[in-house]
Formats: structure tokens, C-alpha cells, sequence
């Protein structure tokens, strides 16, 4: 018995795995927190398929020779994603894509990938704009150094930085940010609040690898104020860029949102 040809460009019929969107998403070789929240919040969405690969962590994103590295790591993993069809892919790491101006980096990738891109950094402001945010209180698991970069580029990019903390990691090296998933959740919860400031319209909660998202819609409650996180964020402009409108629960506000 033989079998029909596979037809190149066929259209994925509804019940089949992304046949509404197939979302790459690229993340540090460390990480393990994204992707599992992100299957979290699509569990109930039917139609739409992550596909992780890994690269190095990129901490220089501000000199010339970081960005080359960046890009040049980035070209690979985006190749590994494109034979798999991709409608979207993502970078889903916010200290390595905190790049000015905020649209250069997700235009390099689409020029690499020849579809529509996100990266963490860029959709964290896409994010706060979305929801009307103009001061943000922000919660890291960084050292201050990482801090002042991530305040910087949120600064440049129009939000007002009423206070950033972090827990320290990676003061001692890049060997430390394996610790960040390890962070326990009620440490989040707790590192968030401390951080919170009434003047702020919001709040973003940094880094695709802290496990934030069981934290999320408690600290809305009690902040009453919006909470966004590097992965709802990612996931929110990665669905937006695909074309997928529909609301997601238990990633707060913004997954919410009409």
C-alpha cells in the first residue's frame, strides 16, 4: 500500500496539533520554567503548539560584539524552527533581548525567520502600554547590574521605574542563573510585594525562568493593580503577532483582555 504524496503549503485542518498557530520559542539552554507555563496557559486553548529550542545565554546585549554573538546564536535556533513550519517564533529571554531601539531586534529576527517575531523585552513594553501602564514597580531574581540595564531600557522605552528589586542572582556569575527556577513560589509572591510601590500603575514581574505565573492573579487581588510577567508577556504578543485573540485564564489582566 503506498500513501498520498504530502501536498507542500496543505492547510492544517481544526483538530489537528497548531493548526490555528505554531509558536517557536527559543529559550536559554538553563531554562525550564518558561515553556511550562506557557503549556499551562494554552491547555485549554485548542488549536495552538509550542516548539522550544535552546541557545546560549546572552547577558552583552549593548556592545557590538554581544549583539553579533546574540544574532549569530539567534540565526541557528531560528533555523533549527523553520523546517518545522513556523508561524510565530519567539526569544524568550528578557536579559538577552533588552535591545534599543525597542522594534531592532524582533525586525532582525523576522528578517532571519521570514515570519513575525517576538522577543520578552520588547513585549514586556508592548505589554504595559496595552494595559494603559506608565509607572511599574518591577520584581527581579537579578543582581543590580542586570537591574540597572532592565531599568535603562524600560526607561528609554517610555515607563517610569518607581522602584526595581532583585534577589541578587548572578552577582557572583553567569553560573548562578540556573538557581532563578529554583526560587520557591511563596519567595516570589513575597519578593513581588516587597517590591510593590502604591504610585505604580502596575507591576512587572522579570525573567522568563522565575516561576511567576502561579503568583499572578493573587497579587492582583491584592495590589488591585495590573501584574505582568516575562512569559505572560512573551506569550501575549506571540499569540497577538499569530493572530489568536482568544482570552487565556490564570495570566492575569493582560491574557484576559479582549
Amino acid at each position: 500500500m503506498t500513501s498520498e504524496p504530502r501536498q507542500p503549503g496543505r492547510a492544517r485542518a481544526p483538530g489537528s496539533y497548531g493548526w490555528a498557530a505554531r509558536i517557536g520559542l527559543i529559550v536559554p539552554s538553563t531554562n525550564t520554567v518558561n515553556e511550562a507555563e506557557w503549556q499551562l496557559l494554552l491547555r485549554e486553548l485548542d488549536g495552538v503548539s509550542v516548539h522550544v529550542t535552546r541557545m546560549t545565554l546572552h547577558l552583552d546585549t549593548s556592545s557590538v560584539e554581544g549583539r553579533a554573538a546574540l544574532e549569530a546564536d539567534l540565526a541557528a535556533a531560528i533555523g533549527s524552527l523553520q523546517a518545522a513550519g513556523m508561524g510565530v517564533i519567539a526569544y524568550g529571554c528578557t536579559a538577552g533581548s533588552l535591545v534599543s531601539p525597542l522594534d531592532s531586534l524582533t525586525d532582525r529576527m523576522q528578517h532571519m525567520a521570514g515570519v513575525p517575531c517576538a522577543a520578552t523585552a520588547s513585549a514586556l513594553v508592548l505589554a504595559a502600554r496595552a494595559l494603559g501602564l506608565g509607572k511599574v514597580a518591577v520584581a527581579t531574581p537579578y543582581c543590580e547590574r542586570l537591574n540597572r540595564h532592565e531599568a535603562q531600557f524600560l526607561q528609554s522605552n517610555g515607563l517610569e521605574v518607581v522602584n526595581i528589586r532583585g534577589l541578587g542572582i548572578g552577582a557572583g556569575g553567569p553560573q548562578e542563573y540556573a538557581e532563578i527556577s529554583r526560587v520557591p513560589e511563596s519567595e516570589v509572591f513575597d519578593h513581588a510585594l516587597s517590591t510593590w510601590r502604591d504610585e505604580a500603575d502596575g507591576m512587572i514581574i522579570s525573567c522568563t525562568d522565575f516561576p511567576t505565573l502561579r503568583s499572578i492573579a493573587a497579587l492582583e487581588e491584592r495590589l488591585g493593580k495590573p501584574v505582568i510577567s516575562s512569559n505572560t508577556a512573551t506569550l501575549w504578543q506571540s499569540l497577538r503577532l499569530a493572530g489568536v485573540s482568544q482570552r487565556l485564564a490564570g495570566g492575569g489582566r493582560l491574557l484576559a483582555a479582549p
